[in-house]
């Protein structure tokens, strides 16, 4: 059976990059009807982030990314390290040096393998310092403790990225000294920020959890995530997780460096949010409404904006001027026209967008006043705004008194 693992470092929340591995390996072994074991690798005690385990748990959780086995966690497996390490020293394979073990490293070898992503690799030894396999607090190093944890867990391929290239030569060498056989190994390519260098915090590389509190939906990010490098069709159709496991392959896995592009993530999220039903997507939206925007408006809104939704972070300012106070820009307003709209509209008793629409078209012909200007100056009045949804659309939500409220203000803008 297929058994991949997923096994972070608790030295911080993953960017999108480290969440990318956990998405590959899920999605090879659902793919393949195999396993995915997740492993927290907490050696490295100097490094440690107080809370990115729950992190990492919860990234994982809000994407749907489920595990098979685990978590299980290094720090709980001291003494299995210590017995492999303490054996490759008696068997000479390994040796202790100032409290620490080291493992033997031969200066004339070549290590080759075929990796499943980059193709043959070959990397000489010589130069190559002796690692330390246990340092002289008891604690593993990376180095050791992965190749015990990864053979006993039955780990059958090890798909991680390409940072881990150059160590893989130790690893190597460690399965060697121990007897043990190798699992296959694939290293994913680096993503590049717009510049093609490695993608960092100053190309706004952020985490998951940073993405889901500004209102990006699980599907848009997956489908974002699995194109950093692997090619489906053109890589532009929004896919489930269902879909994404039936098509995922590791052979269209590429070694290019992809290019993380924020509009394509944007383009990924828009198209979530249009095709999400309206029951779906008002609860997806409650964290994202102010408590001063009614429920019952919300229902009301939603069909006006679903289609400019970028994110649902961006309901709250696309949203406002429907609940809350607005304040015109008074070079737009003209008084005869907000007296006229007034008047035209409290001698209306049916308030529907079309009926506003035909009336006040109307209205601008009879008076020869150019509609886009007019229109203009009226949305300006009643949203405070040059661009807004349809704008006898919004005028219906807002209603008929609310409207007349603020071509009453308007006017008192106006010399």
């Amino acid at each position: 059976m297929i058994r991949v693992r997923f096994a972070p470092s608790p030295t911080g929340v993953p960017h999108i990059g480290n969440t990318r591995t956990a998405l590959y390996n899920w999605l090879f072994a659902r793919h393949n009807g195999g396993k995915l074991i997740l492993r927290i690798e907490d050696t490295d005690q100097a490094r440690l982030v107080p809370g990115s385990q729950e992190k990492i748990l919860e990234i994982l959780k809000f994407l749907n990314l489920s595990w098979d086995e685990g978590p299980y966690r290094q720090s709980e497996r001291l003494a299995l390290y210590k017995k492999y390490a303490q054996g490759l020293v008696d068997k000479g394979s390994a040796y202790e040096s100032e409290g620490a073990i080291r493992l033997r490293v031969a200066q004339d070898r070549e290590m080759v393998w075929q990796d499943l992503i980059q193709g043959e690799i070959r990397i000489k030894t010589r130069g190559m310092n002796d690692p330390v396999l246990l340092k002289s607090d008891g604690f593993p190093t990376y180095h050791l403790a992965v190749v015990v944890d990864d053979h006993l867990m039955e780990i059958s391929h090890i798909l991680r990225a390409a940072e881990w290239i150059s160590s893989t030569p130790k690893h190597l060498l460690i399965y060697e000294a121990l007897g043990w056989k190798s699992p296959e190994m694939g290293h994913f390519s680096v993503i590049l920020g717009p510049d093609k260098a490695k993608l960092s915090k100053r190309h706004g590389a952020k985490s998951v959890l940073d993405y889901r509190d500004e209102g990006y939906l699980p599907q848009a990010l997956l489908t974002f995530m699995a194109y950093l490098g692997w090619t489906y069709e053109d890589n532009s159709k929004l896919l489930t997780l269902e879909e994404l496991i039936e098509h995922f392959d590791l052979k269209q896995v590429h070694k290019a460096n992809p290019i993380f592009d924020q509009e394509k993530l944007n383009y990924f999220n828009g198209l979530a949010i249009r095709q999400m039903n309206q029951m779906e997507l008002i609860k997806n939206l409650r964290p994202f409404v102010p408590k001063d925007c009614p429920e019952d408006l919300v229902a009301k809104i939603l069909p006006l904006v679903q289609e400019r939704l970028v994110k649902l972070g961006d309901w709250e300012e696309m949203t406002e001027f429907f609940y809350r106070q607005v304040k015109p820009d008074k070079t737009v307003l003209v008084k005869e026209q907000l007296k006229v709209s007034q008047q035209l509209i409290e001698g209306l008793g049916d308030w529907r967008a079309e009926i506003l629409e035909e009336k006040f078209r109307q209205e601008a012909g009879a008076r020869n006043w150019q509609p886009g200007q007019f229109f203009a100056m009226l949305r300006m009045a009643v949203t405070g705004r040059k661009v807004t949804p349809p704008l006898f659309a919004t005028m219906e939500v807002v209603g008929k008194r609310e409207v007349i409220k603020r071509l009453e203000n308007a006017q008192k803008y106006c010399p």
